[in-house]
């Protein structure tokens, strides 16, 4: 028998209430209710991994800018990857791997948005809501695109632990960067981000000494900076930048938790002036159709050795809000996965 035919209901994670500050699992509630009918067009697909990320912060809280707040009572929308049970859609058969959404067990879906098949590159299935999905992705056109990072430059990278950051990292060097910095929280982190993932070097932002080791890996400036982090990391870093620098502005996750009102920050402008810098944010979907071919060279250098990454696997649909609150207090180091 199928799991298509012995599933009769659903599990899914909705928003209990809009978020003020940081959030956590009580903002969230878990919600049973039956797997609907598919008409014509429609797939239903089981999701086996579910991933958490910080980016979902930004649309919970009322007056959301990045994008629509999601409404109370509305189920959370990460990322997934899931396996096909059931279609009468033209495109998709039962038994497909594919990426998607939705913070659910099942999930019925028309084929639209951010859905395709997972091809079979030898690599593991987690991976595909990790370095090959949008964290990989992120890191691999912030590279390519927004910053055109060029052999024998100089990279920063923030929340360089992190699956975008580290990804960054060590693509900067395989493209041949002249040096690689991570800025992280913690010695453990460090330490992986230089001896594992191949950094030139690694800062511990809660370290007594922080502002001196930055002061003193800063001493030839940057010409990359590859901010995860907000306002203040940026502010930072702006002095710092050598002549027609570039900042990729990739993710906020300080600043997520803050209303724009009470969000530090800018205050090194002139620094755009003076040296030509640029900064630009970064929607990876932009990249969308670009996505199998990077997706097919990161998995060819993940299965040489040459990129590594890092998982934190939960297991049970329950244990989503836990860990997802859990990336706004320091607890994480690799990417967050819930196993279904």
């Amino acid at each position: 028998m199928t799991e298509s035919n012995m599933a009769t209901e659903m599990q899914r994670i909705v928003l209990a209430r809009h978020i003020i500050g940081v959030p956590t699992p009580a903002d969230f509630q878990l919600e049973t209710l039956p797997i609907p009918a598919l008409d014509d067009g429609q797939l239903l697909i089981a999701n086996r991994f579910i991933s958490c990320d910080p980016g979902t912060r930004s649309r919970l809280s009322p007056g959301a800018s990045y994008a629509p707040p999601l409404k109370a009572g509305a189920m959370v929308d990460g990322f997934a990857v899931g396996e096909v049970l059931d279609s009468r859609h033209p495109r998709f058969a039962a038994g497909d791997l594919v990426m998607g959404t939705g913070w659910a067990t099942h999930m019925v879906s028309g084929g639209r948005g951010y859905l395709s098949k997972i091809p079979d590159l030898g690599v593991p299935l987690s991976l595909w809501n990790g370095i090959l999905g949008v964290p990989g992705m992120t890191a691999w056109f912030g590279l390519k695109r927004v910053a055109n990072m060029q052999p024998g430059e100089r990279v920063l990278v923030t929340s360089a632990a992190g699956p975008v950051g580290a990804t960054a990292g060590q693509l900067a060097k395989l493209w041949g960067a002249a040096k690689v910095v991570g800025i992280a929280g913690g010695t453990e982190k460090c330490r992986w981000l230089v001896d594992e993932c191949g950094f030139d070097d690694a800062l511990d932002y809660k370290a007594a000494d922080f502002d001196a080791r930055f002061a003193e890996a800063s001493a030839d400036g940057w010409d990359v900076l590859f901010d995860n982090v907000g306002n203040a990391s940026v502010d930072r870093a702006l002095p710092v930048m050598r002549m027609k620098g570039r900042i990729v502005i990739s993710g906020q996750v300080a600043d997520y938790n803050l209303t724009p009102q009470d969000a530090p920050g800018i205050h090194h402008t002139r620094e755009f002036i003076g040296k030509r810098l640029r900064m630009e944010g970064l929607v990876v979907f932009d990249d969308l159709p670009q996505f199998p071919a990077a997706q097919a060279e990161l998995a060819a250098l993940i299965l040489a050795g040459s990129v590594k990454y890092r998982e934190e696997i939960f297991d049970g649909l329950a244990s989503l809000p836990a860990a997802f609150c859990g990336l706004f207090t320091g607890q994480s180091f690799g990417r967050r996965l819930i196993r279904l």
